[in-house]
């Protein structure tokens, strides 16, 4: 068991949720304003995507160059961690050629270019998506190869940002582990088990378990799970010595039929967490804890 907890909020997302919820933060202010609402309700870190006006994922930089600004300029301390993972998206077209032509919805550019943000702004984390994924009931691949994700890695450690490897499923992890093992991850690794997404690892304790022992003994984790999914699985990432995540990427109800906002998820969080006899580490305390070059 976890008695000190790493808590993330995973603010916005780039899944296909602003039209599922009313007040989903989608323009750089909503978005700021939601990370700074969560962490005064005790996130460790907060995780961001952006988005366009229409609610579509973005990978402009000046609408994270307006988040992060906002986020910083504001008395509310927090660690931000920017998303990698826009511009890996293919889907598989229709036609006797998959290749000709390609989905409406695919998004592809050089592996190092998804980094523009992260490079110009210099946020504490970053997320690293560990493998290639089916992503959901449809045409939609997510493709990050072994090569992009050795240059996406070294690029990281020379900017000095802290990269949470995502894993989705066991495959992932063995590869995070790969890059751990030829030094371009530093001490400590940062793990996040991400379960129910179709069709990565399901959102059970028999994937957390399974996935959680192929970590590295000074190694770190959090884990979560979507939809209903989302505190249980928080519940049991702490039961197995992990850390956790919660927010409206993941996840958009506080009860059944009852929308949520982030800062409310995270007091949810915080609370099952207190009840099991755990604590939230503070901004600073998860720096020292995951060694960030605080900026």
């Amino acid at each position: 068991m976890n008695n000190k907890v790493i808590l993330s909020c995973a603010v916005t997302g780039s899944g296909d949720t602003a039209k599922k919820h009313p007040n989903l933060p989608i323009t750089p202010k909503q978005i700021a304003e939601s990370s700074i609402e969560a962490a005064k309700a005790g996130a460790s870190i907060v995780h961001i995507h952006v988005r366009e006006a229409d609610g579509k994922p973005s990978r402009n930089l000046e609408y994270y160059k307006e988040t992060f600004d906002r986020i910083r300029s504001s008395e509310t301390d927090v660690v931000i961690n920017f998303t990698t993972g826009m511009g890996g998206d293919f889907e598989v077209g229709e036609g006797k050629n998959p290749l000709n032509p390609v989905g409406p919805n695919t998004d592809m550019i050089h592996a190092l270019d998804r980094l523009e943000h992260v490079e110009n702004l210099l946020p504490e984390m970053c997320t690293l998506d560990c493998g290639s994924l089916n992503f959901g009931d449809n045409n939609m691949t997510f493709i990050h190869t072994p090569v992009q994700l050795r240059k996406a890695a070294k690029k990281m450690q020379e900017l000095d940002v802290k990269p949470e490897m995502e894993a989705f499923e066991m495959g992932h992890l063995w590869f995070a582990n790969q890059l751990y093992n030829e030094g371009l991850i530093n001490d400590p690794p940062w793990y996040q088990i991400c379960l129910g997404i179709p069709w990565g690892a399901p959102a059970n304790t028999n994937s957390m378990k399974a996935m959680s022992d192929m970590i590295p003994k000074n190694g770190l984790w959090a884990g979560f799970g979507i939809g209903r999914m989302q505190m249980p699985m928080l519940a049991q990432s702490i039961l197995l010595g992990g850390n956790v995540r919660v927010g409206l990427e993941d996840n958009l109800y506080l009860e059944k039929g009852v929308f949520a906002s982030n800062a409310q998820l995270v007091e949810k969080a915080i609370r099952i967490i207190d009840e099991i006899g755990s604590s939230v580490l503070t901004p600073d305390e998860t720096r020292n804890k995951l060694k960030l070059n605080k900026r």
